[in-house]
């Protein structure tokens, strides 16, 4: 409770439950949807935006924020193409704009002079370094997930659990998969800052695997991955801050820590 008394711990805890939220809120839908490697490649393809847009002098969410979205369509347009043909390369392609996106932002930021404290948060995380205006970004970004999620939220659950039957049912499958990769995107951009980019996949997709061991029932699912993001981030920050190791990693290490009890306790349980 001391370190409380700090302003930047206050302005960490409050990033780190908006970030909470935000994978309750998505996660489940990825990993139901099995879109984990299409988040990952939304993730690094954001990478991109983000160096152009700090060598260009502009915040690096300017960047990533439109990056992240505009590779979240071309990755749905390729998934339709591909379904539609009966193509089995998609995968090489998202793997390739995955690459492509970490290149272009590499050499965005290799053609700027100086190293920037700052831009490293964007790639490994600094929740300790959030701000106001940093958490405003995020609380703005999670009150649109939520609205959209809550006002649609049949029509994703139809289309995570049985798209054939959306469909039949009348539902606008393609534009409701659009959306959801959308939302996937702002998720993403969300959570750099707390374990940046590269390691952000985890923390959307293994609170939503713990949740998995525990409910079928998608509104549990979003409790229970809630409440391990949130678990994880609370405790990671603390161990990060008492161990004076970067608060991103140990975070990441908590949540496969989490994941690794569940399942253990899973599979005792099943004995």
């Amino acid at each position: 409770m001391v370190l409380l008394t700090y302003w930047f711990m206050r302005w960490a805890l409050a990033a780190g439950l908006v970030a909470a939220l935000a994978c309750g809120l998505i996660g489940p839908f990825v990993r139901i949807r099995r879109l984990a490697f299409l988040a990952g490649a939304v993730a690094h393809s954001a990478l991109g935006g983000l160096g152009a847009a700090y060598h260009y002098g502009f915040s690096p969410e300017i960047g990533a924020l439109p990056a992240a979205i505009l590779s979240a369509l071309l990755i749905g347009w390729l998934d339709d193409r591909a379904q539609a043909e009966g193509s089995r390369h998609e995968d090489a392609l998202i793997g390739a704009m995955w690459a492509v996106g970490m290149a272009i932002g590499i050499l965005f930021i290799a053609r700027t002079p100086g190293y920037n404290v700052e831009l490293m948060s964007y790639l490994f995380g600094s929740i300790l370094t959030v701000g106001p205006g940093r958490l405003a970004f995020m609380s703005v970004g999670l009150a649109l997930i939520a609205i959209v999620v809550v006002l649609l939220w049949r029509p994703f659950v139809s289309l995570c659990l049985d798209p054939e039957f959306a469909r039949l049912r009348g539902l606008p499958v393609r534009l409701l998969n659009y959306l959801l990769l959308v939302l996937v995107a702002v998720t993403v951009v969300l959570l750099i800052q707390v374990v940046g980019l590269i390691m952000v996949l985890a923390l959307v997709t293994l609170p939503a695997a713990v949740a998995a061991h525990w409910s079928r029932d998608m509104k549990h699912m979003v409790a229970f991955a809630t409440a391990s993001a949130g678990l994880a981030i609370l405790v990671g920050l603390a161990l990060a801050v008492a161990l004076d190791w970067p608060a991103g990693p140990v975070i990441i290490l908590t949540c496969a820590g989490l994941f690794a009890i569940s399942t253990a306790v899973v599979r005792l349980r099943a004995l």
